[in-house]
This record gives structure tokens, sequence and C-alpha cells, in this order.
């Protein structure tokens, strides 16, 4: 063991599992943060010293540096796949993860579960059923839920590579969630739904199962009917944007917008006196998803003029400095 010091900081490196595992047995309770690096990435001597800062103001929080191709067998153990990547521990448990050299989150996280530190049975019970309660909304995100390594677009493991080809093959519309985004939803979920293994497959908050039951469901015909297809979607679609001759699909309603370009949007909205409906896009996963492919268009808030797209924010308000926007809202 090896203790790097300056400025009064002190971070730990280790070079070894057995020394890794020394470690997080001797810290009990208290928080373990692990930066697995490489000395040939600059971007994880940057975050070292982000980590000395972090140790220094955070003595109560053992703080170690582990160069992620030395100790290749712990590094495997906890799917450490890019660097840089930092896992929190507790009572030797992995209770986080952080892939990349965000240093406002790692010391967001740090903060937050150092101050958990001393945890009462009580306060268990309560993190148990607030996880909970966040898993349950998770899987039912969307009709159709798939929790994968990675994304459809960029798999990060060989069984989610073949999942997503399945379902995108039999032409399923999902939605997904990265597991190795978040280390809590990773382990709890497992347990939540008694599934050892990654993908995990739902349809309509239910567990459907593994890449195994979903290969079998496609041999015997039964996806399409268990899982939402696109042309479901697609009708499900033309039937939001043509529910009022203006629809506009936002980040939250027009009481509570929920991001600085809806709020933008809105204001330019009310200033024209034509009466318009709102849906959330962050309320479903699926419709959010499903329209940017569906209208071509990549970005939110979306405006529609019965059932054609007008366009976002830089549209509308090209519109309005050219006194258009009133007339097109009007369907003139």
């Amino acid at each position: 063991l090896t203790w790097l010091s300056g400025n009064m900081a002190a971070v730990l490196e280790v070079g070894s599992a057995d020394q890794f595992g020394e470690v997080l047995q001797k810290s009990g309770k208290s928080l373990v943060v692990v930066h697995f690096w490489a000395t040939w990435a600059p971007q994880c001597i940057h975050m070292n010293d982000v980590l000395a800062e972090l140790a220094k103001k955070n003595p109560q929080v053992t703080f170690v540096k582990l160069e992620a191709e030395a100790v290749p067998e712990v590094s495997e153990k906890h799917e450490i796949s890019s660097v840089p990547t930092f896992l929190f521990f507790k009572n030797s448990q992995n209770i986080d993860r952080l892939d990349g050299a965000n240093a406002p989150e790692l010391t967001r996280r740090v903060q937050r579960h150092a101050s958990n530190s001393s945890v009462s049975a009580g306060t268990a019970d309560l993190a148990k059923e607030d996880i909970n309660e966040r898993l349950k909304k998770l899987i039912s995100a969307a009709p159709c839920m798939l929790f994968m390594k990675g994304s459809p677009q960029e798999p990060r493991c060989g069984f989610s590579r073949q999942i997503t080809a399945i379902l995108n093959q039999h032409s399923i519309q999902f939605s997904s969630f990265d597991i190795l985004s978040d280390e809590v939803v990773r382990q709890q979920l497992k347990t939540f739904s008694n599934w050892p293994t990654y993908p995990q497959l739902y349809v309509n908050g239910e567990l459907i199962g593994g890449l195994d039951i979903v290969k079998e469901l496609a041999a015997s015909g039964e996806l399409e009917k268990i899982c939402p297809t696109a042309q479901k979607l697609e009708n499900r679609l033309k039937e939001l944007i043509n529910k009022a001759p203006v629809m506009l699909f936002m980040k939250g309603n027009k009481q509570m917008a929920k991001c600085g370009f809806s709020r933008q949007i809105i204001e330019i909205m009310n200033s024209t006196g034509v009466d318009y409906e709102t849906f959330d896009i962050l309320e479903n996963e699926e419709v959010r998803q499903g329209l940017k492919t569906y209208s071509n268009w990549p970005t939110y808030p979306q405006l529609y003029v019965k059932g054609e797209l007008i366009g976002g924010l830089d549209i509308i308000k090209e519109l309005r400095g050219n006194g258009e926007l009133v007339s097109v809202l009007k369907g003139e």
C-alpha cells in the first residue's frame, strides 16, 4: 500500500487484488472511492488531481487509485471497460459507479455518499423503499423496457448486442436503460426482479426475461404479440400530434416548463393568443424517443400544426421575427 500525499491530501494507491480487498475490509461503513485509471490517459491524470483535492476536503473518506490494467482481476470483476471509472463502496459493497472524467458529478456523489455514512435501520428501510419505487418507475417508463449494458446503438456486451438485434429484427418498439450508468439500479434490480443476470426485458412493468426467453419468443412467433411494435407506436404518435390543431411536445407543461428551451417557447406561444395543447415528453419515454425518429427531428420542443411538424424553438423564433407565427399557428 502506498500513500500519495500532496498539499495535505492523501490518496491510497493499491497494486494487487489482496491490497484492494484489505482496504475495503478495513474501511467498514466508511465511504471508499476508487479511481480505476491508466497512465496513458490524460483525462485520468486530471482526475487524479481532482481526487487529491477531494481527499483534502473529505478526510473521513478513503480515496484509492488503482491502475486498471495492472490489476486485471479487480477490473474484470467490476467490469471496468474504460478509464477513468469511479466506484463507490461501503461495507465492501459497491453502491455506485461513475464513468468518465466528470469532476463536478464526482464531487456531488462523494458529498452525497459521505453524508450518508451513518445509516440507521429506519433510514436503511426508507432507502430500500425509495429504490424500489424508483425501480417501479423505471420498468414502467415505456411499454417495453430493456435493461442492458450500453445502448441499442452501442451495446457493451455480447448478450445485449444479441437481444437488441432480435428486437430490431422483429420491429419491436422499446426503450432502454444502461445499467452500467447506475450501479444502484444495476444491483438492486436483480433482487427486485429475482433475475440475476442482464439483459432484462419488461413489458407493461412485468418481467419477460433475458436473452434466452426472448430468443424462444421470437422463434415461436409470440414476441410481436407480447411486445409493442413500431407500427403500433406510429399510430399512437399520429393520434397524439393530431390531438389538437396546435400541439407542442415539450419538457413539462404550460404551467411548469422543465427546461430553458421549453420555457422560452411557452412564453412565445402564450404571447400569440392562439390556443394550443402540450404533451410532456418526460412522462413517456416511448413517445419521447419514438417521436424523434418519426418526425426526423432530434430535439425538443417540437411544435405541430394540424398534424404537420413546424419545428423547434429556433424555427418559432424565426417565424415570430418575420411576423408569420400567428398565421402559421392558425393554419393560414
